[in-house]
């Protein structure tokens, strides 16, 4: 006959992958989230070798492959990809990013998706931030002891506006929604 614990059992942290993509270089990010707090894992770039379009996809695919079996995540979150001046440049960025969120879904991790707009509101409280306000952000956030580099602090910013709203962690789901004049549509 077993008796219940008088100590409350602590929700077990959840761990975030945050992506950045871009087919030059990918940032991601992982961070622990235990109730409000959250804990620095690891961070760092995917560099893609110079060369035909299949093989830098193949090496975003495999290197976050690597990533998510060393660090095990339970969910995913990855920035959103924008329309800028050259369609070319979106299109490629976008397959980028099919290559990372495919890398999440073959290890059968829930996908959660945010604009650059929504991460930069989340962690810097405006939309609008700079590189360099994000990083600095980033870097107190996770009491970091240096400046993570601009990809890795996108991704990790992007981890923290998931933590912080996204879908699965008892907060405000965010998902599918667009951040207008600081609110969400």
């Amino acid at each position: 006959m077993s008796h219940p614990s008088p100590f409350p059992l602590l929700p077990s942290p959840t761990r975030i992958l945050g992506i950045d993509p871009g087919l030059r270089i990918t940032g991601f990010g992982v961070l622990d989230k235990e109730g409000q707090k959250l804990h620095y894992v690891a961070s760092g770039c995917i560099k893609t070798p110079d060369g035909e379009l299949p093989e830098r996809l193949k090496a975003i695919l495999s290197s976050l492959g690597e990533v998510i079996a060393q660090h095990q995540p339970q969910q995913v979150a990855v920035e959103k990809v924008f329309v800028n001046v050259n369609p070319q440049s979106t299109l490629l960025l976008g397959q980028a990013r099919g290559a990372a969120i495919c890398a999440a879904v073959l290890a059968n991790l829930p996908v959660a998706e945010y604009t650059a707009l929504q991460v930069k509101q989340a962690v810097v409280g405006n939309g609008h931030a700079k590189k360099e306000q994000v990083q600095e952000m980033v870097q107190r956030l996770l009491k970091l002891s240096g400046t993570p580099s601009p990809d890795a602090a996108d991704a990790l910013a992007c981890a923290i506006c998931h933590a912080h709203g996204g879908m699965g962690l008892g907060a405000l789901a965010t998902k599918g929604f667009r951040v207008r004049g600081g609110r969400l549509v």
